[in-house]
């Protein structure tokens, strides 16, 4: 069955907005075609139709594609937790928590999951679009890969090589990584495409031939800069510092947390025309014009918990409620509202307990079963319905409960201060939902624009098709595939 890699010179040269390129460009060529990531190492994960977790680029690829998400689409995510170590979900349950050395013995292991993955989505489709993890060229990780040239030769899938020209050196990123792979690796490589061009693409046509003559790889396009791809959730932490100032808009500030995680929740607030949102880096004071702080979900509760005290942040934060403003925590940041979060299994860490904000009178107990579920809610304060899920370990319950912050089914979910100042609920993904947060940025003082944020998210989809057919041969492409 036709299939195509699509593997990068390094890490953020835009493999993952190719692939969901190619999966909108070939749906429209009324292909049915999936996307297939078989490792990815991402805090931010969605909540699969079949009850597991992936990728939130996975996520995103799938709607491109016009599917639901499923377990297959990435079945190995890598849940960093600390430095040296992270969260193994393997087919969208949490297998282990490992240090680096620990999961590259287990790696191996894990490629018949793979490729089973692999071979149902293969069976159940026209097409696959398998995107790489950082790049083949990280030769000293290549014994057991299952990310990329492993993947490609255990599949057999030809491979298409991105670079990222707008951080200069792409002719040495093309060349330079053919020349460390093993010839084996290096001749699943097919094809070649720059990515991330600004200015006039004929500039580059020397640099162009000279990538084909020395590689003797096919040229499938130079591809301009995407500006589109700000309207599409960011799959990177750092793509939420982009600049949003906004005069005289309604000042949101979020606290930029170590190991936060699910940070596309907050996507549809930066796209909010009336909002300025502010994250609120390390060494940096909350902003006292701030009429809402969000505390983000977290991959390590209670480790972003110590920073947020190491920053003075919970000063900030009891000084801004003083003043009448307004507080939401999102899951792990509805945690740190609490009282105390105990965690006597280590599941986060050494065994033990932490003193919460004290903003919520929750407690927390961390327990090893995680929690995933798609959800249907309805706000307790506006009676505005949304979807969202939960992903997340943990149970918080006390007297706060009392006063929920929605309500699933009838039954309370998160929890609200006795004068609605500050909110915690382990909901995700609520933002999305237009009527929800219009209602919400309105009880703020704000105004709502009238986003309709989902229709954005599919119309960028649709243009950055039509970007990649006007730049990049995506007949030559499919063709490659098969």
């Amino acid at each position: 069955m036709p299939a195509l890699m699509i593997q990068g010179t390094g890490s953020n040269v835009g493999k993952s907005l190719l692939v969901a390129g190619l999966c909108r460009a070939a749906r429209r060529r009324g292909l049915s075609v999936a996307p297939f990531k078989p490792q990815n190492m991402s805090n931010n994960a969605a909540v699969t139709a079949d009850g597991g977790e992936i990728g939130r680029a996975q996520a995103l690829q799938a709607l491109a594609a016009g599917l639901p998400p499923v377990v297959d689409m990435n079945p190995v995510l890598l849940k960093p937790e600390a430095e040296t170590g992270a969260q193994i979900i393997v087919q969208g349950q949490r297998l282990a928590t490992l240090r680096a050395r620990d999961y590259a013995a287990l790696k191996p292991s894990l490629m018949p999951r793979v490729l089973e993955s692999f071979e149902r989505l293969k069976a159940g489709h026209d097409l696959v679009i398998v995107e790489g993890a950082g790049s083949p060229a990280e030769v000293n990780l290549r014994a057991g890969d299952i990310a990329n040239m492993g993947f490609a030769r255990a599949a057999n899938v030809p491979v298409v090589l991105a670079g990222d020209i707008d951080r200069g050196g792409v002719i040495a990123q093309m060349v330079g990584t053919q020349a460390v792979l093993d010839p084996a690796d290096a001749a699943m490589i097919r094809g070649f495409i720059i990515n991330k061009f600004r200015g006039d693409p004929r500039l580059f046509d020397d640099g162009y031939a000279l990538i084909a003559a020395r590689t003797g790889w096919l040229g499938f396009g130079v591809l301009p800069y995407f500006p589109g791809a700000a309207r599409l959730p960011a799959e990177d932490a750092q793509d939420l510092y982009r600049p949003r100032a906004r005069g005289g808009a309604l000042r949101i500030a979020c606290l930029a947390l170590p190991r936060i995680a699910n940070f596309d929740d907050l996507d549809p607030l930066a796209a909010e025309p009336g909002v300025e949102l502010v994250m609120v880096r390390p060494g940096q004071a909350i902003p006292g014009d701030a009429v809402l702080v969000i505390l983000p979900g977290s991959k390590s509760t209670r480790g972003d918990l110590v920073a947020l005290r190491e920053q003075g942040w919970d000063i900030d934060l009891r000084a801004h409620v003083r003043r009448g403003g307004a507080v939401l925590g999102l899951c792990g940041g509805y945690q740190m509202l609490g009282r105390v979060i105990r965690d006597a299994e280590g599941l986060e860490g050494p065994p033990g307990e932490v003193e919460g904000l004290g903003l919520l009178e929750i407690e927390t107990e961390m327990r090893p079963q995680k929690r995933l579920r798609l959800v249907q809610a309805v706000h307790e304060a506006s009676g505005a319905a949304f979807s969202g899920y939960e992903i997340h370990i943990g149970e918080s319950t006390g007297p706060a409960r009392a006063r929920p912050f929605a309500r699933i089914g009838g039954q309370g979910e998160g929890a609200v201060s006795p004068d609605g100042l500050v909110m915690g609920s382990y909901l995700h993904g609520l933002f999305a939902a237009d009527g929800f947060r219009a209602g919400f940025l309105r009880a703020l003082g704000g105004q709502a624009g009238g986003l309709n944020y989902t229709a954005g998210v599919e119309d960028a989809l649709d243009t950055l098709a039509a970007h990649m057919e006007a730049h990049t041969d995506v007949s030559a492409l499919l063709a490659l595939a098969g």
